[in-house]
């Protein structure tokens, strides 16, 4: 029965390190750690520990937790009389995923208003033909942020009142 969670587990980690990996564009091996964390109770995982389920050096275990202190994913923290720097999923990492969405969404929703007063001042008969899917996906990217901004603010608030 351990065996078999045990190959749940890696194969699920893998899944999510894959999603993770394209989606935040982070080295594969970040991504796995990032995602071995996510599954791993709150007492975190040593650096040992880590090299062991990942089975990887530690010069690139070191180099890719870095990465993944220094975007805030993840914190260490230390454990009465004993020496070793423990790992686990910041305690704010749900906000600072939805914060790099907002970002993404950001950054996409101003490109579309530039590409749209492009084309109403330069491709003025492109812009008449194709003006209704702008603004239907216009419409799409700023219900999206202000979508993301409730939840950031909604998570603020939960975490204030906890």
């Amino acid at each position: 029965m351990m065996a078999d969670t045990l190959k749940i587990k890696e194969d699920l980690v893998e899944d999510v390190g894959v999603y993770f990996e394209k989606m935040h564009q982070i080295p594969p091996l970040a991504a796995r750690i990032y995602s071995w964390l996510m599954l791993c109770p709150a007492d975190g995982h040593s650096f040992d520990e880590i090299i062991e389920l990942t089975q990887s050096s530690k010069s690139s275990i070191s180099t890719n937790l870095n990465l993944l202190l220094k975007t805030g994913s993840v914190e260490y923290f230390t454990k009465p009389g004993d020496r070793k720097r423990y790992f686990r999923l910041s305690k704010n990492y749900l906000e600072v995923t939805l914060k790099q969405y907002e970002e993404k969404v950001s950054e996409e929703l101003k490109l579309i208003k530039k590409i749209d007063k492009f084309n109403k001042r330069h491709n003025k008969v492109k812009h008449e033909k194709h003006k209704c899917f702008g603004k239907l996906y216009r419409a799409y990217l700023e219900s999206h942020y202000k979508n993301l901004e409730t939840t950031i603010r909604n998570m603020n608030n939960l975490e204030k009142s906890v």
